[in-house]
């Protein structure tokens, strides 16, 4: 919108009426305080929407692979073959064998239900989602035959268990007797304590060699499943139906949509309805945009029509007060990212004052899956929210600017 220079003079005169105007500018300010809240929770929201798909995608890939081929019945004995056609697949960049069992573990008395995951040692000691991830001991401990595990924080945690300690894990399907069967119980040192970040794999996790998961399990050399990542997660589909073909008499291969699906989906609704709802707020901001343009003509009938009787073109009119509405809704805009990004950057500092403040835990990990609140913002969509909110506003300036240009100066004029 290109303006003259008497119109840039008037435009910038009427944003800042006079001391008999103070309503009005009363007004535009909350015009301003509205567009800027508006953005910077649209702003926040999706980007720790956005945060929290892309730390679940991260961690849950990054443990459990793009996919996995598990054998029917749990078990996978000719393992090591499946593991090469999943290699001479293309898109496929590994193929990790996995022992994977829910057990009950105790200690000093407790007794906690975990998950125990078995993997080869250098796939253990190359796995970044675990080995970045130790609080205390170390990994590299881990050899097959030494009876040590990595335990959850979490776990360790409720069992009371630090580096050192003596787990026992329990299989209930053990050994049979002429007394029915024995479950059986082994002892394990803690040689490491993870914490993964996602608080459903911090609370059941006990790492070991896959030969100890084995032996404690009674597999023998069978495997329950092997874990697969590939080049694309989106295509994990594409990529996989050959091997799918392969491996169909006596496996399946579930990518991570099917094993993960109604978590993903539902954020992806909250997502899109966060969204709507979020841009009502700009909605009503744009509202008040115009209630307070129609005011400022109403304020400024006279000036109107003194100017139009000197030469002003209702196209200069309408130029000079969409112009103080689209620089209201701009400064409202660049506010609200600014504030935005200053949440976003103390978020997790905002939400312990919060909590300090209310004595009431706002960030259960146990109900929130994550351990802090994530952020990711989205250049795509923050300039999106931009482009909605600037159209908003500059469709909420044409009909007091069709007001203002429609104003007849012979009647304003006529008593004057």
């Amino acid at each position: 919108m290109i303006l003259s220079r008497y119109e840039r003079m008037i435009a910038r005169r009427y944003l800042l009426p006079g001391r008999g105007e103070r309503f009005i500018v009363l007004v535009a300010g909350f015009s301003l305080g509205a567009v800027m809240l508006g953005v910077a929770a649209l702003v926040i929201v999706m980007s720790v929407m956005n945060g929290f798909r892309a730390e679940l995608f991260d961690k849950i890939v990054g443990l459990n692979g793009h996919a996995v081929v598990q054998g029917i019945g749990g078990r996978l004995t000719d393992w090591r073959e499946v593991v090469r056609d999943a290699q001479a697949t293309p898109g496929v960049t590994s193929a990790v064998p996995l022992v994977e069992q829910p057990l009950m573990s105790t200690y000093n008395g407790r007794v906690e239900a975990v998950l125990v995951r078995g993997m080869r040692v250098e796939d253990l000691r190359s796995n970044q989602t675990i080995g970045n991830k130790v609080i205390t001991g170390t990994i590299s401990s881990l050899t097959p035959g030494s009876n040590r595990v990595a335990l959850g924080s979490r776990l360790a945690e409720s069992l009371g268990a630090t580096v050192g300690s003596e787990i026992t894990l329990i299989n209930p399907a053990g050994q049979t007797t002429p007394f029915g069967t024995v479950p059986r119980y082994v002892n394990y040192t803690v040689a490491a304590v993870f914490e993964i970040g996602v608080y459903d794999f911090d609370k059941a996790y006990v790492i070991m060699p896959m030969e100890d998961a084995q032996t404690l399990l009674l597999l023998g050399d069978a495997v329950g499943m092997i874990e697969l990542e590939t080049v694309n997660a989106d295509k994990v589909g594409q990529i996989l139906a050959p091997l799918a073909e392969k491996v169909g008499r006596f496996a399946v291969v579930s990518d991570w949509r099917q094993m993960n699906a109604q978590l993903f989906e539902a954020l992806a609704v909250e997502r899109v309805a966060m969204f709507v709802v979020l841009c009502i707020i700009i909605l009503v901001a744009a509202f008040n945009i115009a209630s307070s343009l129609i005011m400022l003509v109403r304020a400024k009938t006279r000036d109107i029509a003194i100017l139009r009787t000197m030469g002003a073109t209702r196209g200069a009119m309408m130029r000079i007060f969409m112009t103080v509405g689209v620089t209201i809704g701009t400064l409202g805009i660049i506010a609200g990212l600014i504030l935005g990004a200053v949440f976003l950057f103390y978020r997790q500092a905002v939400v312990n004052f919060v909590q300090f403040v209310t004595g009431q835990e706002l960030w259960d990990p146990s109900i929130r899956y994550l351990t802090e609140l994530p952020s990711k913002p989205d250049p795509v969509e923050i300039v999106a929210i931009v482009v909605i909110t600037a159209l908003m506003t500059l469709l909420a300036t044409i009909y007091p600017a069709y007001k203002a240009a429609s104003t007849d100066p012979v009647q304003v004029l006529r008593y004057e």
